[in-house]
Order: C-alpha cells, then sequence, then structure tokens
C-alpha cells in the first residue's frame, strides 16, 4: 500500500528538515507558503496537514496562518490540519481549531507527540473516509427518492417494484412524513403508465364545498360562480395515476361517488348528464386508522375493501435504525451543494440526540431540521444545538480534556462578563488578563457575535458592549 500523504506547511527549512525524517511512514509534501499549500491541497488532497500560523509575508503574525487555513479546508474539508503555534499563543491555537483544525501543538514541537497527533488524524480520516464510501454504497433504495438501508423499508421498496407492474388499487399506510407520496410515485414510474399523468390531491386540504368539482369537474353553470367547464382530477389522470392523500379525511357524501367510480371507471361532471369513461389507477394514503374510522360510521368499509387490493405499511423513522444517520448525512450534503457550505459531519451530541429523538415528522421532520442547521450553524461541525434537539443525559459533559478546559474557560469568561456588566476593561481585570487576550477567547467562544454591528461605548474610560451571554 502506498505511504499516506503528509503535508507541511512551514516556512523554516531546519524544521521542515526534521518534519521531513521524522515521518517515514508517510509521503511527505513541503510547502513554505499560502499559494504552494493551496496548489498542494488540490492536487493531492493530503488526508493530515501539519500548518505553522506564522507564515510570509507575516511570519511575526498569524494573518497568513489563518487565510491559508481556511482556504484548504475550503478546499478538502476532510484534511485533518494540525496547527502548530508558538509558546504562549494558547488561544490562536483554540481560534484554529474552533475555525476547523483537527488539532494544535505548541513550539518546542516533541516529535513524539506530533507523531501521536497524525496517527490519530490518520486513523480518523480512514474512518471517515470508509464511512462515505458506506454511506454511498446504498444510499439509494432500489426507489429513486427514497434513501434507506433498513431492511423494513427495503421490503417496502421490493413490495412496490412488484405492484407497480400490476393494475390494482394500492394503499398505503403511514405517519405524516415517512414518505408516502414519494412512494405512490413510484408505483406510477415502475409501472406502465410511466409516460401517463400522474395527478395528486390532498382530500384533507380541500374545503369539502370544493372537493368534489375538484376530483369529478364541472360544466359550465353548475353553480355560482361556475363561469366555465372545469376537468376534474380524475379526468385530468386519463390513462395514468391519481394519488388520493389523506383518504381518511374524504367527506362521507363523497366516498359515496369515489365507490361508484372505482366500481365502473365513469365520472359524471357536476351539473353535467354525460358519462365519461375513464381509465385511472387509483393510489390511496392516509396516517389515519381506517378500521377505527369504519366502526365510527365515519368510514366506509366497502370503499376501504375497493381501495386496499394492496396495502403497504410505512415504517416510521423512528423504527427505521440508522437510517436516521444516513437521511442525516444525505440531507447535509445536499443541502452543502444548495447553499454552498462544506459540513463535515455531526458532533457526538449531535448523533446522540439524533438517534434518541422520537421523530414524530419523520423525514420531514430531519429534512427541515438539517436544513435549519445547515444555513445556521457557524462550526464546521453540526451539534445538537443547531438542530434545536435535547441531549438526553446532557448533565454527563464531555470527558475529553481539551472540551473540559474550553467549557470552564467558556465558563469563566462568561461569568466576568456578567460580573462586570459586559464592561470588556473591567472583566479583563477580573480574568487578570490583557484586553486583546480577552477579544480573542470572546472570539473563540463565539461570545462576541455581534460586537462590530452593535458598536462599543466609553463611560469614564471603561468599554462597555452589549454582547450575548448565551
Amino acid at each position: 500500500m502506498s505511504k499516506p500523504k503528509l503535508l507541511i506547511v512551514e516556512d523554516d527549512e531546519g524544521l521542515c528538515s526534521q518534519y521531513r525524517w521524522a515521518f517515514p511512514a508517510c509521503e511527505v509534501l513541503l510547502a513554505h507558503a499560502r499559494a504552494q499549500a493551496v496548489a498542494l491541497v488540490k492536487r493531492e488532497i493530503p488526508p493530515v496537514a501539519i500548518m505553522d500560523l506564522g507564515l510570509p509575508p507575516d511570519p511575526d503574525g498569524v494573518s497568513e496562518g489563518f487565510a491559508t487555513l481556511s482556504e484548504v479546508l475550503r478546499i478538502a474539508p476532510q484534511t485533518k490540519v494540525i496547527v502548530v503555534t508558538g509558546n504562549g499563543e494558547r488561544q490562536h491555537a483554540l481560534r484554529a481549531v474552533a475555525t476547523g483544525a483537527y488539532d494544535f501543538c505548541e513550539k518546542p514541537v516533541a516529535i513524539e507527540v506530533l507523531r501521536t497527533i497524525i496517527d490519530r488524524g490518520l486513523n480518523l480520516h480512514r474512518l471517515e473516509d470508509e464511512n462515505r464510501r458506506l454511506l454511498a454504497a446504498p444510499a439509494r433504495s432500489p426507489i429513486e427518492r427514497i434513501v434507506s438501508a433498513s431492511p423494513g423499508m427495503l421490503k417496502v421498496c421490493r413490495d412496490i417494484e412488484k405492484i407497480a407492474t400490476t393494475n390494482v388499487p394500492v394503499l398505503l399506510l403511514g405517519e405524516s412524513g415517512t414518505g408516502k407520496e414519494a412512494l405512490a410515485r413510484a408505483v406510477h414510474d415502475l409501472g406502465p403508465r410511466a409516460a401517463q399523468p400522474f395527478i395528486a390531491i390532498n382530500c384533507g386540504a380541500i374545503p369539502e364545498n370544493l372537493l368534489e368539482s375538484e376530483l369529478f369537474g364541472h360544466e359550465r353553470g353548475a353553480f355560482t360562480g361556475a363561469v366555465k367547464q372545469t376537468i376534474g382530477k380524475i379526468e385530468s389522470a386519463h390513462k395514468g395515476t391519481l394519488f388520493l392523500d389523506e383518504i381518511g379525511d374524504l367527506p362521507h357524501p363523497l366516498q359515496v361517488k369515489l365507490l361508484r367510480f372505482l366500481q365502473d371507471q365513469i365520472v359524471e361532471r357536476i351539473g353535467g348528464r354525460q358519462k365519461i369513461q375513464v381509465d385511472v389507477r387509483i393510489v390511496s394514503a392516509t396516517n389515519a386508522n381506517l378500521e377505527d374510522k369504519i366502526s365510527q360510521g365515519v368510514f366506509r368499509g366497502d370503499l376501504l375493501y375497493r381501495m386496499n387490493a394492496f396495502t403497504i405499511r410505512i415504517p416510521p423513522l423512528r423504527e427505521r435504525g440508522s437510517d436516521i444517520m444516513l437521511l442525516a448525512n444525505f440531507f447535509m450534503n445536499r443541502f452543502n451543494q444548495e447553499f454552498g457550505r462544506s459540513f463535515r459531519g455531526f458532533t457526538e451530541h449531535a448523533t446522540h440526540a439524533m438517534s434518541s429523538h422520537d421523530w414524530p415528522g419523520n423525514v420531514r421532520e430531519l429534512e427541515n431540521r438539517l436544513k435549519r442547521a445547515v444555513v445556521m450553524a457557524e462550526r464546521r461541525l453540526i451539534d445538537a444545538v443547531d438542530l434545536e434537539l435535547a441531549v438526553p443525559g446532557a448533565e454527563l459533559p464531555d470527558l475529553d480534556i481539551r472540551s473540559a478546559r474550553l467549557r470552564a474557560e467558556r465558563e469563566v469568561v462568561q461569568e466576568a462578563l456578567l460580573r462586570s456588566n459586559n464592561t470588556l476593561a473591567v472583566a479583563a481585570r477580573l480574568l487578570g488578563i490583557s484586553r486583546p487576550t480577552l477579544y480573542g477567547l470572546l472570539d473563540v467562544h463565539g461570545l462576541g457575535h455581534g460586537l462590530e454591528a452593535v458598536g462599543a461605548s466609553v463611560d469614564a474610560g471603561e468599554t462597555t458592549v452589549q454582547c450575548d451571554q448565551g
């Protein structure tokens, strides 16, 4: 097997020579400035990179280093970038990690420590790459627009493939948001009527006084406002498929008329006398328990028996196991492309929250939460907060030492801002740090969001700002 590529972005020739012999298990790629680093990343896509923040033409600052880091992560967000910082520049390292760097190492560099970090980065990259391949392989079921790898949902897809070639009515049972319309469309697309119209109507979304006209059409003058002849949905679906969504909400008088149509495939427009023969396949769907509705006298049993020659029950998302994360990654990648974002995955909290959530809105709820998160999230990984999901057992903190330090640091900074009434000079004195260092911490922890927009006011020599405490 070929050696994994390791990109070194460093302007110090002595360190470059040291790195070159220190990592014999890797193919070392050297870059001394941003342009070289970007060119190598575009060509080689290295799994791991070591990057010094002090790069020319700003070797004594970090502006060029952060610009290089941002560009590298934009081009290859899966690359694990290990940032090297000078002694006493921990705030820059934390800012780099918040920007998207994988880890950091302080100078003077301990090669053994750096080698361990690189090995972990290579292993993580390998696991993520394998995960991406696995997600890509079963990402789509045999039916277009259905993303699943769960046995229950794949059985539904196989059943749809089988019955699509027949011409009998199909009843789809499932909770709201489980994909009933996508499956109805698949019944049409996989059958002999694929080239003909697919007409969908939601029986619960149209007022009862308009629904009959929508289904069966009307003649001019049939009622007040009927100024022209209108073809109904059933007639429009001639030779094709009519999808009746939320059939359980169909008013009782229309159930009688629909039953008559199912028996002889003849429609009469409202106000008309002509009997119109049509050839339509009926696919209906509901999230209601039709048996209960029959026992309550609000749904006709003979209509149900006409509609359910084939009944397919669609499992809710909470019963589809790994499909939750499969769909989450699918939607994240889709919305990354749609909105020009570059999220790499999910935090442990997000994964835990999604796996534990009951998903009452099913796939539609997951899609909407992912869309909002991709638009609104500010870090490289989507967190449970971005998805507006609670984390079960959130009282148990992450025991990773760096995460614990960051949490403690954020809490102390927040407390200082609270005690100082958001007066930065006073907060800096309480923390025992300089004001520029405090600015850096506010940036790292996202506590300074909106400083530029809100601005600062000077009162008796103290700078006071309004900032988000949350």
